[in-house]
């Protein structure tokens, strides 16, 4: 399908570059009428029955469990990554080791979670740093975070790739360097699930959370998580009655049971039934299991490509291809250059991206093309 045709599929205006899907994805149309009839649903209270309050949570959590190869049962309804993250770090069993671990620059939702675990049970936090080298930096950081996991590790709370930069962090290897050393695997994945292929039986995350409106395409206050086994017998942040054993049964619902319904099923938000975001989120994640992260991916790396090529070498470094995710970039300016002044300019182009830590962030999925890029390349080579 050609990339105009992709374009079509968004309400992207006329003119607009839009390289910003890491900030937030534009809402695609399937997308949005799927909220519109979503929104129709309470017009006729009358025909809302106790049916309607599970059928759309089960058919997401079917959905996005084939999207990361994981059981759907072991899927949560949530309304944000803050959410799912805060869950997942409460439930780290005190007794385990004397440290929790996180990346420099980790996105904030992370760091606070497992920071506030650590203050709160005496445990350090402990921070690996990022290289200086931009030789094959994103390998040389992976060793630190393997070397940095040893059996004294509570925890490690990582995303799937950089938020600022892109930058992949081998989750296969991480994995099984936390499972030899009994230390729990917790992955932000917001802003990877989606856009680049993800396998749960070859990651084995200990929990996996998402932010809805980036890579998955779905509402803002939305998201989805995986729990593993580590927390069957967790305690959630809520105790809501439609994630009882039995909730079904609106006739019983006053015969009280300490019971939760399976697996991840404790974890769910208080009325996650939402009759807006699941429908919406269902429709996104129809979407990407027809195009496929694996060729969202592809379709990052060409334009990531391109976009090296044309930039001018000498004033813009770019971490190589194979340290990072196709899909995202961080484009380092020169030290003396005005940030914000090449922001502006970018603006005044209709060009969008995101200023994070040092970098500028472009991020590309299937509506961009090779002139969006150009584009981009053109403004910044002109005002550096």
């Amino acid at each position: 399908m050609p990339t105009t045709t992709f374009r079509q599929m968004f309400q992207l205006a006329e003119g607009v570059t839009y390289l910003n899907h890491a900030y937030m994805s534009p809402l695609p149309h399937v997308v949005e009428q799927a909220g519109i009839e979503g929104l129709k649903v309470k017009k006729e209270p009358w025909k809302i029955t106790p049916s309607h309050f599970f059928e759309g949570a089960s058919i997401v959590r079917n959905k996005f469990g084939q999207l990361i190869n994981g059981a759907p049962e072991r899927v949560a309804i949530i309304p944000s990554a803050s959410y799912g993250l805060m869950a997942a770090c409460n439930n780290i069993d005190p007794r385990r080791g004397n440290h929790g671990i996180v990346v420099a620059e980790e996105f904030p939702s992370g760091y606070y979670a497992l920071e506030a675990w650590c203050q709160k049970n005496g445990k350090n936090l402990i921070t690996v740093s990022a290289p200086t080298d931009n030789e094959n930096r994103g390998s040389q950081w992976n060793e630190r975070i393997l070397d940095a996991i040893n059996p004294q590790t509570a925890a490690i709370v990582l995303s799937s790739v950089h938020w600022t930069d892109g930058t992949k962090f081998d989750l296969e290897a991480i994995g099984k360097k936390c499972k030899e050393c009994e230390a729990l695997l917790i992955v932000d994945g917001s802003q990877s699930i989606g856009a680049m292929p993800y396998d749960q039986e070859i990651i084995h995350a200990d929990a996996l959370i998402c932010a809805g409106y980036k890579w998955l395409m779905g509402p803002y206050s939305s998201g989805l998580a995986f729990y593993g086994p580590a927390f069957d017998d967790g305690q959630p942040l809520e105790i809501s009655w439609l994630n009882k054993e039995g909730a079904i049964n609106f006739h019983q619902l006053t015969s009280y049971t300490p019971h939760f319904d399976r697996a991840a099923a404790r974890y769910n938000v208080g009325e996650y039934s939402h009759f807006i975001h699941l429908p919406m989120m269902e429709a996104a994640l129809d979407l990407l299991l027809e195009w496929s992260p694996a060729h969202i991916q592809q379709h990052g790396i060409q334009l990531s490509l391109h976009l090296e090529a044309l930039l001018n070498k000498k004033d813009f470094k770019i971490e190589k291809i194979s340290q990072r995710a196709g899909h995202i970039v961080g484009i380092r300016l020169p030290e003396q250059a005005d940030i914000d002044g090449v922001l502006m300019a970018l603006r005044e182009a209709n060009i969008y991206v995101s200023r994070r830590g040092s970098s500028l962030r472009a991020s590309f999925h299937l509506y961009n093309d090779q002139d969006d890029v150009k584009r981009l390349c053109n403004v910044l080579n002109s005002h550096i």
